[in-house]
């Protein structure tokens, strides 16, 4: 697992809150409009139709529930900037969990009741749950402040899967955007220590990585630069670098400027 930053970004988490309830609200009103010929259109992502991607939609709220109605861990185990590098070991057991929720809700009905169900309970827990108070998420134990930023993060995500695969315009939280693209922004800096080339994602996130010359004044000599749904794109695998640079989606400048073997990050 790649060493966490020495400098970790601070999330309020009083917005954290509100933009990860904003947004599952989002959603929601989102899906009492599907219908089952929505529900069976297929997504980016493998062999999922909407269906199962709207069952990992409740799988990614319903954590939050099932984390605070159960016991706290004893211990921390897991920090926000090491949650993007952790996810990946348990694809297996998320997709596994998605196809058993998307079995358990087989119509548009059950699927927003659920979905319904389990937002209201997440609503009601986090009235009265301490930020420092730990969880534990599959990944490993965290507190409950970074594990709702983690939840910014693929409500985000996620929201823009269903909005590509329906043509739904479901909008997106813009705090819930920024502390998404900020996270996969620090895990780059994570990933590729350095400070020769500057990233910018306006108006959201800043940051350097990749080793090499560091940049102290003027204009950097290395400058990727993009549009912050391109940037979650690019750092979950929903599009490619060349891709990117092909629809002028990136800028880039400097021949260190290539970001290709870096990305994605959260796979």
């Amino acid at each position: 697992m790649p060493p966490a930053q020495k400098r970790t970004r601070r999330y309020d988490p009083a917005k954290t809150r509100a933009a990860v309830l904003a947004q599952i609200d989002h959603v929601r009103e989102a899906l009492r409009t599907l219908t089952p010929e929505q529900l069976a259109l297929p997504t980016r992502l493998g062999d999922w139709t909407v269906h199962e991607l709207v069952a990992h939609l409740t799988m990614v709220v319903g954590a939050i529930s099932s984390n605070l109605e159960g016991p706290a861990p004893l211990k921390q185990e897991l920090t926000l900037l090491e949650w993007p590098f952790a996810t990946v070991r348990h694809a297996g057991d998320i997709s596994e969990d998605t196809r058993g929720i998307a079995a358990s809700a087989p119509d548009p009905d059950a699927l927003f009741t659920l979905f319904d169900r389990t937002a209201v309970r997440v609503a009601e827990l986090l009235v009265a749950t301490p930020d420092d108070r730990l969880v534990a998420a599959r990944p490993g134990a965290m507190r409950l402040d970074d594990f709702l930023v983690s939840r910014t993060v693929e409500l985000t995500v996620h929201t823009d899967d269903l909005n590509r695969a329906t043509g739904l315009t479901v909008p997106f939280d813009r705090q819930a955007l920024a502390a998404c693209t900020r996270l996969l922004a620090d895990a780059l800096a994570v990933k590729a220590p350095g400070g020769s080339v500057e990233v910018r994602i306006p108006p959201y996130a800043v940051v350097q990585c990749v080793q090499g010359p560091r940049h102290t004044r003027g204009t950097p000599p290395n400058v990727v630069e993009t549009d912050p749904l391109t940037w979650i794109r690019l750092a979950t695998g929903r599009l490619g670098w060349a891709e990117a640079r092909a629809e002028a989606k990136v800028s880039a400048s400097g021949e260190r400027a290539d970001l290709s073997q870096l990305l994605p990050i959260l796979g």
